[in-house]
């Protein structure tokens, strides 16, 4: 399914029925990604999946894609769907873009899921990554970047057991443009910190994190966020940043407790 934004297409997959469930992939990913936690969902729950500018079947809308950008290309999926208030999951990328989401559109959420992500602005050490990246895409040499990229979002346990799993999110990473990395890359270095939105608590928060990520330990992830009342965070033991994919089956639980929960509240509230 498509949606027109800025007069570019957004591309989505809608499936099941029930209270809608939107996910938000993240960098080098694409709605495919989420296959196995949606067929999941999909038995309790509409479940709407959403290929973000500049990755998948989506294009690509300017030299930056910022996170309010893309947040505004959910915007308009939500809206063509008649979606009301959802429950909104972002992994890592697609966590940073939520929270742009929930500072812009309050009014449609009952809640929001940060899956193996923050709410902190890039560090130096983040940007110089950043910048090495673009330049290797912009060298034509992209195939030199996602295996190693790819590789890391597993828990280095995992990889020996899940090698389909692992094949298939290279082959995904290898489909996203070089235009749409790069344009991504620079909207992720410019995005503020939003930790005081998750500080003053407006929305039910579920944070998920990976005990065994490689790219920020929960600890690094958590930071000095004071978190609210409303914010639940869970350790998923046995994953790395892929836990719908290493621990599907967990990952589902935890986002239809979390959903059941809120919907009811959002109901309550109007």
């Amino acid at each position: 399914m498509n949606t027109d934004y800025r007069g570019t297409v957004v591309s989505y997959i809608s499936d099941g029925t029930g209270y809608p469930v939107v996910l938000l992939h993240g960098y080098l990913e694409a709605k495919e990604a989420w296959e196995m936690l949606s067929t999941l969902l999909c038995k309790s729950y509409r479940v709407i999946a959403i290929d973000l500018p500049g990755h998948g079947d989506s294009g690509i809308i300017s030299g930056v894609h910022t996170m309010e950008m893309m947040a505004g290309a959910v915007h308009a999926v939500i809206e063509k769907e008649g979606c009301g208030k959802v429950i909104l999951v972002g992994h890592s990328l697609g966590g940073y873009v939520a929270l742009a989401f929930a500072e812009l559109y309050p009014e449609l959420l009952a809640g929001y899921v940060l899956f193996h992500s923050h709410p902190h602005a890039d560090s130096a050490e983040a940007v110089n990554k950043r910048n090495r990246e673009i330049a290797i895409v912009e060298a034509g040499r992209k195939n030199l970047m996602y295996p190693s990229n790819v590789s890391m979002m597993f828990a280095e346990k995992n990889l020996s057991r899940m090698p389909d799993a692992l094949a298939r999110m290279e082959t995904i990473a290898s489909r996203c443009p070089d235009e749409g990395i790069i344009s991504v890359l620079r909207g992720m270095m410019a995005r503020p910190s939003r930790a005081h939105l998750v500080e003053e608590g407006r929305i039910p928060l579920l944070w998920i994190l990976g005990r065994h990520d490689l790219y920020f330990t929960p600890e690094k992830a958590l930071g000095e966020v004071k978190l609210p009342g409303n914010c639940r965070v869970v350790i998923m033991e046995d994953s790395g940043h892929l836990g719908f994919i290493e621990e599907p089956e967990k990952s589902a639980e935890l986002i239809s407790q979390f959903t059941e929960e809120n919907r009811k509240r959002a109901d309550n509230h109007g």
